[in-house]
């Protein structure tokens, strides 16, 4: 089985492991296509908003939202400025990856 396969019957509960008002959080994610990692990095800004980032890679590739029309990356910043992880591994998880994994500072 894959490890993409292996987080969809049983995604880890990782929104619980991001610190309260962390400034800065990393997820570790798997693709659908042949468990390829990626990294999705929130950062705050000057103005104390987090700002998304696929790490060198184009945040339209994760297709977040897939089923449900698309999900903007504006969409889960803002989430995450509301300190909302549920939603935001929600809206991660609706594209074609899964959170595996999240560190936080």
């Amino acid at each position: 089985m894959s490890k993409y396969q292996e987080l969809i019957q049983n995604p880890p509960k990782v929104y619980q492991e991001v610190k309260k008002n962390a400034k800065e959080v990393i997820f570790y994610v798997v693709s659908c296509m042949c468990d390829n990692k990626y990294t999705l990095r929130f950062r705050k800004n000057d103005n104390d908003e987090f700002k998304m980032s696929g790490m060198g890679f184009a945040l339209s590739n994760f297709q977040f939202g897939l089923r449900e029309g698309g999900i903007k990356p504006f969409e889960i910043e803002w989430e995450a400025d509301n300190q909302n992880w549920i939603d935001v591994v929600d809206m991660i998880n609706s594209g074609t990856v899964k959170v595996n994994k999240v560190v936080s500072r």
